[in-house]
C-alpha cells in the first residue's frame, strides 16, 4: 500500500554499494548527479553524520530561479542505508520530507531503492518521479564506469 505524497524508485546499478553510498554523501558528486535535467546544483553545507545537517539548492538553468532545501541525517549505515529529512525554504512548500536510501549488493553491482515521503501536496508526484528518474540516470553515469587513473 502506498502512502500519500510518497514516491518509491528502484534501480539496479553496476557499481558496488560503496560507490553508490559515497555518491549520496560526497558534495562534489551530488552536484553532478542529483539535480534533474535543466537544473544546476550547489551544496551549501554537508555534515554527513547522524544528527548532522545538509543544505543544497537547485537552480533552473532556463529561468535562473533557485529552490533551496535541507535537513538532518537520521540514519547512516555505511554502504547500506541513508535516512535524512528535507524541507524546502519556500514557505509555500511546507512540511518535512523523509528520504530513505537502501543499497544492497547484487550479482551485477547494487540494488538501490529510494523512498521519499511527505512530499508537499502542491508538488505533483509525477514531477517527483520524473526528477528522480533523471537523477538516478545521472547517478548511474557517475558511479557505474570504472575509470583508471592515467599514467
Amino acid at each position: 500500500m502506498s502512502q500519500p505524497h510518497t514516491v518509491k524508485l528502484y534501480r539496479v546499478l553496476r557499481a558496488k554499494p560503496e560507490r553508490v553510498y559515497r555518491a549520496f554523501l560526497d558534495p562534489d558528486a551530488m552536484v553532478k548527479w542529483l539535480p534533474p535535467h535543466g537544473f544546476t546544483g550547489k551544496v551549501h553545507h554537508m555534515d554527513a553524520r547522524v544528527g548532522g545537517s545538509h543544505k543544497m539548492s537547485f537552480t533552473n538553468f532556463s529561468t535562473g530561479q533557485t529552490q533551496a532545501f535541507g535537513g538532518t541525517y537520521v540514519e547512516l549505515v555505511p554502504n547500506e542505508r541513508i535516512v535524512y529529512t528535507d524541507q524546502f525554504d519556500d514557505p509555500n512548500l511546507q512540511g518535512e520530507m523523509k528520504v530513505t536510501i537502501s543499497i544492497a549488493a547484487c550479482l551485477v553491482g547494487s540494488e538501490l531503492t529510494v523512498v521519499q515521503q511527505g512530499i508537499p501536496p502542491m508538488i505533483p508526484l509525477e514531477f517527483c518521479y520524473a526528477g528522480w528518474q533523471e537523477s538516478l540516470q545521472l547517478l548511474a553515469q557517475l558511479v557505474d564506469p570504472e575509470i583508471a587513473d592515467g599514467p
